[in-house]
């Protein structure tokens, strides 16, 4: 697949092509001759009065003026000061989808760059050449700068890069794939370094995830209303209808679909002295569907900021070189948090479906654990405990990093996002609830199978089915991380989706 970098149009699906699937990247002959029409206002701006990023110095040396000899040293300075950040590597995904959207802002036509700069920043995707960029060190605002500066010091042929999976100087990496360090002009630095790209290309992964994540949801709730002999009339549409959030509407519907001609739904469907289930089965809909608005939401604020030229200065088509704050990180940082928060209750209220499953008070006949030899075997108990770690562990990420400002650069930058922060620990989150879901998913299944004669429904023993293919079902006690692990794998490679959908249900 081969993405055709306009500027504008690009897309989530654009973006988690380049950075997880590997596409390809072209620009546009139309992007080229706006960053040319760019590139001459900014010439001509050089030979004037003082201008921001072109002649001047940076942040709250903003006063300094630079005289023409020594401009190319200035922007280079620019990226080598900023590349200052600590910590371990981000991951691969978020550079390459970082780097990507930095030069869909450069073919904008509003920073006033040479062409050549965007064209060898896709040299650099296409040929797997990733700038090595530390985890610690942006603050949101002016956007990325300590990451993207670590990604445009590769260009100028310093710092490190992994070129197909080996860590090397980026010298070297660059003469291998014949690109040549770059020297950059006047306002070019700047232009590699500010903006909000790295936020952005995280925040484009994280809608990919969390959207697979919520259907996830729907079909391990399906597993264990199952599993604990709960009914599906809460679920009905008619009732949902009554309360019209979408998300709510949608997630019950994915659970009816799942659970549709349940066998084991039927047997106790007119014979159960139950008035009603749990919260934590009767409202999944309204929590998974919270989530999900919640994340249609945070697709809305992506696709604006995947519109947005984010740079400072902006240099304008009517020949104006303006100074403005499109690189402050915060919309993006609001829905991080947001969808962080969202995202950790689905988590949450999976962790009580478990906990009421694995407990022989409540699960309406099931064995202690859903164990095979309950006291000689222990069974998925403290699989529950690591679910309960990891719940833990999301109220503490849930708490926003967006509200947390630290005034910087000499009090010029007094405001900052910390969107990059919040971005971050959003992705932790992710990772967090797919685990859980993970565990639900063993031990709902474990439970269906403990109904036997009964049987499930089509589609939620066709996820079970695929679940055996990994993980052996009841038995005595045997080492349970690495069936856990199995499960988590299964999710992440979309492989649940793709069986339920093949039985019959269908998932939005």
């Amino acid at each position: 697949m081969t993405i055709i970098l306009e500027g504008p149009g690009v897309t989530i699906a654009d973006v988690v092509a380049v950075a997880r699937e590997d596409s390809v990247v072209e620009l546009s002959a139309t992007a080229l001759e706006r960053m040319v029409a760019s590139r001459a206002v900014v010439d001509l701006l050089a030979a004037g009065d003082p201008a921001y990023g072109v002649s001047t110095g940076f942040g709250a040396l903003a006063a300094v003026a630079i005289p023409p000899d020594r401009r190319s040293v200035l922007q280079a300075s620019l990226v080598r000061s900023h590349a200052a950040g600590l910590g371990p590597p981000v991951e691969r995904e978020v550079v390459k989808a970082m780097i990507f959207l930095r030069a869909r802002t450069l073919a904008l036509g509003y920073s006033g760059t040479r062409p050549h700069l965007a064209e060898a920043m896709i040299t650099l995707l296409n040929a797997d050449v990733i700038p090595i960029v530390p985890e610690h060190g942006s603050l949101g605002a002016s956007g990325d700068l300590a990451p993207l500066a670590h990604a445009a010091l590769a260009l100028l042929g310093e710092g490190t890069v992994v070129h197909n999976g080996t860590e090397r100087p980026a010298a070297d990496a660059l003469a291998e794939v014949g690109l040549a360090p770059l020297q950059l002009a006047e306002k070019e630095g700047l232009a590699l370094t500010n903006g909000t790209d790295g936020i952005l290309g995280m925040l484009c992964l994280a809608a990919d995830d969390a959207h697979r994540l919520l259907v996830q949801a729907d079909i391990t709730t399906a597993i264990t209303v199952e599993a604990l002999l709960a009914t599906d009339r809460a679920f009905a549409d008619d009732l949902q209808a009554l309360r019209p959030h979408p998300g709510q509407r949608t997630s019950a519907s994915n659970i009816r679909s799942v659970l549709h001609n349940s066998p084991i739904i039927a047997s106790h469907r007119d014979a159960d002295s139950r008035v009603q289930d749990a919260y934590s089965i009767r409202c999944s809909p309204q929590v998974n569907g919270a989530a999900r608005d919640t994340l249609d939401h945070a697709v809305q604020v992506i696709e604006w900021e995947l519109a947005a030229a984010i740079d400072n200065p902006m240099v304008l088509p009517d020949g104006r070189v303006e100074s403005c704050g499109n690189f402050h990180g915060a919309p993006l940082g609001f829905v991080a948090d947001y969808l962080a928060i969202a995202l950790a209750e689905v988590g949450a209220i999976a962790e009580r479906r478990m906990d009421r499953l694995l407990d022989h008070t409540r699960s309406h006949g099931l064995n202690p654990f859903l164990a095979d030899d309950p006291g000689v075997d222990s069974g998925l108990m403290i699989g529950h405990y690591t679910v309960a770690a990891m719940c833990a562990e999301n109220r503490r990420l849930a708490a926003p990093a967006s509200v947390d400002s630290l005034p910087t650069s000499g009090m010029q930058e007094d405001h900052v996002s910390m969107a990059w922060g919040a971005a971050r620990k959003l992705r932790k989150v992710i990772d967090n609830v797919r685990r859980i879901l993970a565990v639900e998913w063993v031990i709902g299944a474990r439970g269906v199978e403990m109904r036997s004669p009964l049987q499930a429904a089509t589609a939620t023993g066709a996820g079970i089915a695929l679940l055996r293919t990994e993980v052996p079902g009841v038995g005595p006690d045997r080492h349970l991380s690495p069936e856990l692990t199995a499960a988590e794998r299964l999710l992440d490679d979309d492989r649940l989706l793709t069986a339920v959908r093949a039985a019959g249900a269908s998932l939005r």
